[in-house]
């Protein structure tokens, strides 16, 4: 640690006030209002469902950046990786708030499931008893599955041990910075490594339950690994947009074009991969044209959503391709933001359209309650995450591979 560049403050703290503070808690009001008016105000026969079916889609992507926070962290430790270890307490604020973003999240399910039929495709009275009138063969089939209470459980069980694991990784990363030595790196390395095996293992199902139960007749072993990345390329997308933002604020001296260029790297690359997955999916079922996968994509080809079926994937593949093509592009902060801002667009309306048709299926208006509970999450986050940021030191100090980071050149 010796070798460490001076001309840094490894103490500096970021200061929560001003600007930030005052536009994400009218952002967080703005929301408050759309969900009132949504629930009060909104007088289309679906209301109540569409209010709902918002606040699962932006829940639900709450709680993915703030996972991608702890999932960046260990693959970090886990991959023994040097360049990273100057700007890691950014994705360490998003995986502090994950707790928070999941209660939230079990809340408007719980609320949903119960107040307003959110899950109606399975959760009905009767779907699953033969000779009800309800009865429903396929969902019948999966009720040992798809009940409510079980449902739930294994929601709490799933964000609940990610919760804890991020809460473990932001904690040795603190008793780093005290204690010193290497033994809280390596409690990191372990719980880095345990953690992303459970991961990779219930995320799938986890996005199973969550988003694809939503319309439950219909099923893609695909799903989990078209939700995980869309995940990821938001959570990354999320973390650059927070480090140039710190940047252009003064703090965070010690990172460079050089990390840029490899966050912009990572955006580019699984930006790919998500485009990868989405046409994979979309592919075996046109061609297949089986009726039971295909419901799922004629419900997205109606007139009212096909637009929005083909803008997804021009933003969130043509255009990071297009854009992050070139060398130079990944080292300016002026297009990253762009990329970035753009691509957290992409990707809300990437779950709108997952959430959506499905969901309220009468649903044929954008307006007020979509744009407005978007934007009070993206406040809510933004005053949470930057609430933890504050708490702490910028820079993990005694983080063995600190040197790496600040002398770091690609």
């Amino acid at each position: 640690m010796g070798t460490h560049n001076h001309t840094h403050n490894f103490n500096q703290q970021f200061e929560f006030t001003g600007k930030a503070k005052t536009w994400s808690l009218i952002a967080i009001i703005i929301g408050v209002v759309a969900i009132a008016y949504g629930f009060l105000f909104d007088h289309s026969e679906h209301h109540a469902e569409r209010t709902f079916a918002n606040l699962l889609l932006m829940g639900y992507y709450f709680t993915c950046v703030c996972a991608a926070g702890a999932f960046f962290l260990a693959l970090q430790f886990v991959a023994q990786a040097g360049w990273s270890a100057g700007l890691l307490r950014i994705p360490q604020a998003f995986a502090r708030v994950l707790p928070i973003a999941s209660v939230v999240l079990i809340v408007i399910i719980i609320a949903g499931l119960y107040s307003h039929n959110l899950y109606h495709h399975w959760n009905q009275e009767g779907i699953a008893q033969e000779g009800h009138p309800n009865y429903d063969y396929l969902i019948a089939q999966k009720a040992s599955f798809l009940n409510a209470p079980f449902f739930i459980g294994r929601q709490i069980i799933f964000l609940g041990v990610y919760s804890i694991f991020a809460l473990l990784l932001a904690k040795y990363s603190y008793n780093e910075d005290t204690v010193g030595g290497l033994s809280n790196y390596h409690k990191s390395f372990k719980i880095s490594a345990i953690f992303l095996v459970i991961f990779g293992f219930t995320t799938p199902i986890w996005s199973f339950d969550t988003i694809m139960s939503l319309e439950a007749h219909w099923f893609s072993t695909m799903f989990g690994w078209y939700n995980f990345a869309a995940m990821w390329v938001s959570g990354l997308c999320a973390i650059t947009l927070t480090v140039i933002l710190l940047k252009k604020a003064g703090y965070l001296s010690w990172v460079n074009s050089n990390h840029l260029h490899d966050l912009g790297k990572f955006i580019f690359a699984f930006s790919i991969f998500w485009t990868y997955v989405w046409f994979a999916q979309f592919l075996l079922i046109w061609y297949a044209n089986m009726p039971e996968e295909t419901v799922y994509f004629y419900l997205r080809w109606e007139p009212e959503y096909k637009p929005w079926f083909w803008l997804n994937i021009i933003m969130n593949f043509l255009a990071p391709v297009l854009i992050l093509m070139t060398r130079d592009s990944k080292r300016q902060m002026s297009v990253m933001t762009f990329v970035c801002i753009f691509l957290l667009c992409g990707h809300w309306l990437d779950y709108y359209m997952m959430v959506m048709p499905g969901t309220v299926e009468s649903h044929r208006t954008f307006g007020i309650t979509e744009i407005g509970i978007a934007l009070g999450f993206a406040g809510l986050f933004t005053f949470l995450m930057l609430s933890k940021l504050a708490q702490k030191p910028l820079v993990a100090k005694n983080h063995p591979f600190l040197d790496e980071s600040l002398h770091h050149h690609i």
